[in-house]
């Protein structure tokens, strides 16, 4: 029985010592190589005493930044990775939840964290990964990692990951063993990864999305190649890197896909390698999907949905049918050992032979984190007793998405609950407005948003059209009551660092009126 994630890893460095785990197309580390500095951090954080802590991971996006979130495993404890990317006043909201034990940071970080760690817990050591990575290895200090592996179970937590909160302060969702295992024992077997597959890494290092790349590659062997960012805003650079190294199996957010397809990098170079794209995190046009599917007729396509709170993805569809560029891919059927129900405004559940009755989506099972850390309130407010069972405590997760099934009885996502609004009257979804106007081929990115105080409904978009033909295309399709109030072209689309598009950023330049 597997208890703790880090036997994986034992395994794989066993098997395939030398094999790369991750490179990032300069920097590598083998198996042997990312188990062994693991060690040696781990033992310098055993010797210090700290156990069931957390320690934060402040380093630059690198399979040595991978090695340090280990080494807090290895030891017993728990990681929460940070990264330049976030902005100085949430690295110490972070901090100041967290209050952690040890921040490992490397040359280009150690400024920023010397400059919060004092503001936020004056007792947390600050260690530089160069210096600490090099701590002797003996068999004393290894017998001090297996007694702290030993001593834990499956429900510690393995690392906390910050989403945003409605309160403008992050909430830190804590994910176990438990929930990691069925996780990747799932995807594994959807993805059907193996030693030969090479991931494209695109998510960044602090959110779950990367547990695809990380947890499965230790598991099989697999290889996960970092692609940096940068590569993702030349797309024809980008499919480059991809046929560089060999890479056959990719797991990015729908826009990633959407931009690389809107572009039409596909008439100027083709993946060679790819017959794997998992998609997920935001709705994916299907007209952006019949690009990739057009361009890559022998590969699997399979959309994922989940929640960070259910520990990355929950259910899954590969699609295997022709879409029409008005329909929604569906999310299709949850993963084993976990459950999705959809429950109406009444409280009762949807079967799933009733098409077209929206509810919420919840979800039940292992895969559910511990809950938001150090915050019991909103760990009860979103944590909740399962409808169906009165006489047993049974926990499932309010995602506040909303959800349907289709006529073949398969999961739809619709929308957040926070996307639907009341406009003139109307219930409106804001995704309905982005899915109608993405199906048109001068579109290659687009976000719709409601301003609440003056009542107007706000497109913006990257494409060839102008803003007053996107209103006469969109009349074509929407009744009046629908159409945006303002509507806006950009030269380029704001993301956050995991690729989804900026919805708050967007707000902000409205409201500063840049636009």
């Amino acid at each position: 029985m597997l208890t703790n994630i880090t036997k994986y890893l034992d395994a794989t460095a066993k098997k395939y010592p030398d094999k790369i785990a991750f490179t990032d197309g300069v920097n590598k580390l083998t198996f042997a190589e990312l188990r062994n500095i693991s060690h040696r951090i781990a033992v310098k954080i055993c010797e210090s005493g700290f156990f069931m802590k957390p320690i934060a991971i402040f380093m630059e996006k690198s399979p040595n930044a991978i090695a340090a979130n280990f080494s807090a495993v290895y030891s017993g404890n728990y990681y929460i990775t940070l990264d330049r990317e976030m902005p100085l006043v949430r690295i110490e909201q972070i901090l100041q939840t967290l209050k952690p034990a040890i921040i490992i940071c490397d040359d280009s970080t150690v400024s920023v964290v010397e400059q919060v760690s004092t503001d936020t817990n004056s007792m947390t050591e600050i260690w530089l990964y160069d210096e600490v990575s090099q701590t002797e290895l003996t068999s004393e200090s290894e017998k001090a990692i297996e007694a702290a592996i030993n001593h834990s179970i499956d429900l510690d937590p393995l690392y906390v990951v910050f989403t945003s909160g409605s309160s403008g302060i992050p909430k830190g969702v804590t994910a176990c063993h438990r929930s990691v295992i069925d996780y990747i024992e799932n995807l594994s077997e959807l993805l059907k990864v193996d030693s030969t597959t090479v991931f494209g890494n695109q998510a960044p290092l602090y959110v779950d999305a990367c547990l695809k790349e990380v947890y499965t590659g230790i598991k099989t062997g697999s290889t996960a190649v970092l692609i940096p960012k940068e590569k993702f805003m030349f797309p024809v650079k980008l499919i480059e890197f991809l046929n560089e190294h060999k890479i056959n199996t990719i797991c990015w957010v729908s826009s990633a896909l959407s931009m690389v397809a809107g572009f039409k990098t596909f008439e100027c170079i083709k993946p060679k390698h790819l017959h794997t794209v998992a998609f997920g995190s935001e709705l994916f046009p299907v007209k952006n999907l019949n690009i990739w599917r057009d361009a890559l007729p022998n590969a699997r396509f399979i959309n994922l949905y989940g929640p960070t709170e259910a520990t990355g993805m929950s259910s899954f569809y590969e699609v295997n049918r022709k879409f029409a560029e008005d329909e929604r891919i569906p999310i299709g059927k949850a993963f084993k050992n976990t459950e999705i129900l959809l429950i109406g405004k009444d409280g009762t559940v949807i079967e799933s032979n009733v098409s077209e009755v929206a509810g919420e989506i919840c979800i039940r099972g292992s895969c559910l984190s511990l809950g938001y850390y150090n915050d019991f309130e909103k760990t009860t407010d979103s944590f909740v007793q399962n409808p169906q069972i009165s006489v047993y405590p049974d926990l499932i997760y309010k995602t506040g998405d909303l959800g349907e099934y289709n006529s073949y009885g398969e999961l739809v996502y619709i929308a957040r609950k926070d996307y639907q609004i009341k406009h003139m009257g109307y219930r409106i979804e804001l995704t309905e407005i982005e899915a109608t106007f993405a199906q048109s081929d001068e579109i290659t990115l687009v976000c719709c948003l409601y301003d609440n105080i003056k009542g107007k409904i706000l497109l913006y978009y990257v494409g060839e059209f102008t803003p007053a033909d996107a209103v006469k295309a969109l009349k074509q399709k929407l009744p009046r009551y629908m159409l945006p109030n303002k509507t806006f072209r950009l030269e380029q689309m704001p993301l956050t660092p995991n690729g989804k598009i900026d919805r708050t950023k967007l707000m902000e330049i409205y409201n500063h009126g840049d636009s």
